[in-house]
C-alpha cells in the first residue's frame, strides 16, 4: 500500500528518523530485524533507508518529544506498509500464499495492538516497533481505533486492487490515511472532533495526490487506485495507463483528479488557523507537501506515466510558509 505516509513523512527531518546519524543507525535496523525475518519482508531496509526520504528540516524546530512520538509513529506505519506490500517467504511460491502470509503478519501486529489495550495490566507488545509506539500511546492518549484502522487498510489491500466508484477509494482512504493525521493530533494534545474533521480532508487528500503520482507503479503492483467509473467517464482504459506516456485522455483523467485533491486540500486547511506553535508547523508541512505534490503534477503537464512527479523542496518551503503565516 502506497498510502499518505510519504508525504506526512516529509516533515521528519533526516537524522530523528533514525533517532541516530546514518553511520551509527544500526541499532534501530537490528531492533527491526528482531520483529520480522529479512527474508519474509524488506523493514530492515525500509528503516536503513529512511534518511534517504525526501524529507525537509522542518521537524528540526519541534521538541524533542513531538519528534520521538512521530517518528514512532513512522515507524508503525511503514512497517504495517511493508508488511502489506513487501512480505514474502521462499516457500510461498503462489500468490495465494503469500497473500496467506502477509495476512497472518498483519494479524501478528494487530495482536501487538491489542497487548498495548488489553485491560488490566497492559502485556508488553512483542515488536520493538510496538514496544516503542506503545510509549506514544501512553504518553499521548493515542486510541487503537486509528492504529488498527492503517492495519485493515494493508488488509484491504490483500483483497482488493481496483476501485469502482470515488466513494469506494474513499472509504479505503478513511483507513490507509486519515488515521496518520487524527493520532498526530493526538501526539500534539490538539485532537477534536472538529479538528479531526479538517484533518481527514488533508489525509485524504494526500492519499490520493500519493496514489496520482504512483499510477504507473500501482498498476506494476497489480493495482489501480483510479475510480473505475473516472476511468469510463474520460475514454481511459487499463492498457491506456501502462503505456510509456499519457495520451490525451489519460491527462484529462489527471487534470479531474488533481482537481479533486487540491479541494480537498483547500477543505481541510482552515485546521492550521486553529493550531498554535508546534503543532501549527508541523500540519502547515503535511499541507504544504500535499500542494508540492500536486504542483508536481501539473508541471509535469498531469503525465504521470513517464515518470513520477514530485515536489521541488523551493516550492514545498515556500508552500509551508505560506500555509503557516495565513492559517490555511
Amino acid at each position: 500500500m502506497r498510502h499518505c505516509l510519504p508525504l506526512i513523512a516529509r516533515s521528519l527531518e533526516n537524522n530523528w528518523v533514525t533517532g541516530e546519524s546514518r553511520s551509527t543507525g544500526r541499532a534501530e535496523r537490528t531492533s527491526v530485524r528482531e520483529h520480522v525475518r529479512p527474508s519474509q519482508t524488506h523493514a530492515e531496509e525500509v528503516v536503513a533507508n529512511a534518511p534517504g526520504e525526501n524529507f525537509p528540516v522542518a521537524l528540526r524546530l519541534l521538541p524533542a518529544r513531538h519528534r520521538r512520538h512521530l517518528t514512532n509513529l513512522y515507524f508503525f506505519a511503514r512497517l504495517t506498509d511493508d508488511l502489506g506490500d513487501e512480505a514474502r517467504d521462499e516457500e510461498a511460491d503462489t500468490g495465494a500464499d503469500v497473500t496467506a502470509l502477509r495476512l497472518r503478519l498483519l494479524d501478528e501486529l494487530a495482536a501487538d495492538v491489542d497487548r498495548i489495550y488489553s485491560g488490566g495490566i497492559p502485556q508488553p507488545p512483542q515488536s520493538p516497533v510496538m514496544r516503542a509506539m506503545a510509549e506514544t500511546v501512553r504518553e499521548c492518549g493515542v486510541p487503537a481505533q486509528p492504529l488498527l484502522d492503517l492495519i485493515e487498510a494493508n488488509r484491504q489491500d490483500q483483497r482488493v486492487t481496483r476501485y469502482p466508484a470515488y466513494p469506494d477509494l474513499e472509504r479505503y482512504c478513511e483507513l490507509s490515511a486519515n488515521p496518520v493525521g487524527q493520532i498526530v493530533l493526538y501526539i500534539f494534545g490538539v485532537a477534536t472532533a472538529e479538528r479531526i474533521a479538517l484533518s481527514d480532508n488533508i489525509c485524504t487528500a494526500l492519499q490520493l495526490a500519493e496514489h496520482w503520482q504512483d499510477v504507473a507503479e500501482d498498476l506494476g503492483n497489480g493495482r489501480i487506485y483510479l475510480p473505475g467509473e473516472d476511468l469510463e467517464r474520460f475514454g481511459c482504459t487499463e492498457a491506456d495507463l501502462a503505456a510509456p506516456a499519457a495520451n490525451e485522455a489519460v491527462r484529462q483523467l489527471m487534470i479531474f483528479e488533481t482537481n479533486r485533491a487540491s479541494r480537498l486540500l483547500d477543505q481541510g486547511a482552515p485546521l492550521v488557523g486553529t493550531l498554535r506553535g508546534a503543532a501549527r508547523l508541523a500540519v502547515a508541512g503535511y499541507l504544504a507537501g500535499g500542494r508540492a505534490a500536486l504542483a508536481a503534477i501539473r508541471r509535469q503537464r498531469y503525465d504521470v506515466l513517464t515518470g513520477t512527479p514530485r515536489g521541488r523542496k523551493p516550492r514545498l518551503a515556500a508552500e509551508l510558509v505560506m500555509a503557516y503565516l495565513r492559517g490555511r
